[in-house]
């Protein structure tokens, strides 16, 4: 099966050009002007961007965590993502104490295979750590994992400062990398037990118990432990401005630091934990909304080239689920959807406000997550041998975002009725057409992914 798409403008992170794309299978056989094949079926995409297909590199699905389980597993939760122009996510397969990565990976496989309608692999985050596990990373990078999560929080999740030492040292010596959820935990539970007594509302309370500081102590700590292991880091959903200055100091030292952000930090604010009632608990996430000096910090470091990708950290829960910590906020379950309209809250906040170019838009939700976890050239962008992963855009299109019409498995919307404009007229997947107009039209047919060490991204 061959599909040419004739008129577009290609992207790429350096540039775009004026050119046809020409699909032979799922494989790009050709980019340039004037392309023809009389086997290819055509799309006309005058006026559109074509962009390598987006990547979300943070994406929890079918996670057992605050005692429930969120709300999209992988058959929802990709459908979403597809939808939206993510042809590839990376979800967390979770290494729960006393098992070993191996039945990690295994259990997530059986979440994931055979119901994805993208692509997707998988980060291991580990939160046991021994001799054992230090030999079995080895074996599991050489299948293909080769990137890591590590936490500085959550009881049933968190190493102390050793072990992350002793774990970025190991990956350092194979090649891979770790991203790190960075908040202080003793100072979260601190904290919140003071915001018990005081009987402060919950989603409140959860704010005030996770202030920018907690991010940026733990960020700090970080980098101090990764500069004696020498190895290199990501600092994931980074929320302030206070630990962006963190990670500026530790660049300064010459170190190797990489920096992923949320649409929710760049465009949602802080006083919606103030909503009456249970209506902040549905923004309750880890870490939290900040405000607006926070907010354009980190639209300035992605203008600079600072930050290296948006994610999305997509840990949806249903009303019903958040309401399981209506007596006790530290039991609200953290997170919210975002996998299916990270591209378009980027176009519309980024690009057409002038803050991001396009090409800054394609590297970071499409080439750099590829180049940083192992997937480029394969994927991350349009070129001869590349799968044919790849998103007609439509600068032109305008919707407003509503619970109703969202793939995802909630029933309310974090930007409802916010207005967007761009959206993914097409979406093909290592070659096939899988989504158009926000509806998907080929399910189910998302591969596993192994992927390669990580690409230096400057």
């Amino acid at each position: 099966m061959k599909t040419l798409l004739k008129g577009g403008r290609v992207v790429s992170g350096k540039g775009w050009q004026e050119a046809d794309v020409l699909i032979d299978g799922e494989k790009i056989r050709q980019v340039g002007k004037g392309l023809w094949d009389p086997e290819a079926e055509v799309e006309d995409v005058t006026g559109k961007w074509i962009f390598p297909g987006f990547i979300d590199a943070h994406t929890h699905f079918d996670l057992e965590v605050a005692g429930t389980v969120t709300a999209d597993g992988f058959d929802t939760g990709t459908k979403a993502a597809v939808a939206g122009g993510t042809t590839t996510i990376l979800d967390f397969a979770t290494q729960y104490k006393g098992e070993s990565l191996s039945k990690a990976l295994e259990n997530w496989h059986r979440k994931a295979d055979g119901v994805s309608s993208c692509d997707y692999g998988f980060h291991l985050a580990v939160s046991d750590w021994n001799e054992e596990i230090s030999k079995e990373l080895e074996q599991v990078m050489e299948e293909g994992v080769t990137s890591f999560k590590l936490y500085m929080t959550y009881d049933d999740m968190i190493l102390e400062d050793g072990a992350i030492y002793q774990v970025l040292k190991r990956l350092k010596s194979l090649g891979g990398m770790a991203g790190v959820h960075c908040e202080n935990s003793g100072l979260i539970k601190a904290l919140a037990e003071e915001e018990k007594k005081k009987g402060t509302p919950g989603p409140l309370a959860h704010k005030k118990s996770r202030p920018a500081a907690v991010e940026a102590e733990a960020v700090s700590r970080l980098l101090k432990i990764a500069a004696l292991a020498k190895a290199p880091v990501m600092v994931v959903h980074l929320s302030s401005g206070a630990g962006y200055q963190e990670i500026k100091y530790a660049r300064e030292r010459g170190q190797e630091v990489y920096v992923e952000t949320c649409p929710q930090y760049l465009i949602l604010d802080e006083s919606l934990y103030d909503l009456p009632g249970r209506e902040g608990a549905r923004y309750v996430i880890a870490p939290p909304l900040r405000g607006e000096k926070d907010r354009t910090r980190l639209w300035n470091a992605l203008r600079k080239d600072h930050i290296q990708t948006i994610s999305t950290d997509h840990c949806s829960f249903t009303l019903a689920q958040k309401d399981l910590g209506k007596e006790d906020f530290t039991r609200i379950p953290g997170g919210m959807a975002g996998v299916e309209t990270r591209p378009a809250l980027i176009y519309t906040c980024g690009v057409d406000k002038g803050l991001l170019t396009v090409e800054q838009m394609c590297r970071l939700l499409s080439e750099n997550p590829a180049r940083l976890y192992g997937l480029y050239p394969r994927k991350g962008c349009i070129a001869a041998g590349s799968d044919g992963d790849l998103v007609v855009w439509d600068p032109e299109a305008s919707r407003t975002l509503t619970a109703k019409d969202q793939l995802a498995n909630v029933d309310y919307h974090a930007y409802e009725g916010f207005p967007v404009k761009g959206m993914a007229r097409s979406v093909y997947l290592r070659g096939r057409l899988t989504a158009r107009e926000g509806k998907v039209v080929r399910q189910h047919e998302g591969r596993y992914v192994a992927r390669g060490r990580y690409q230096k991204v400057e």
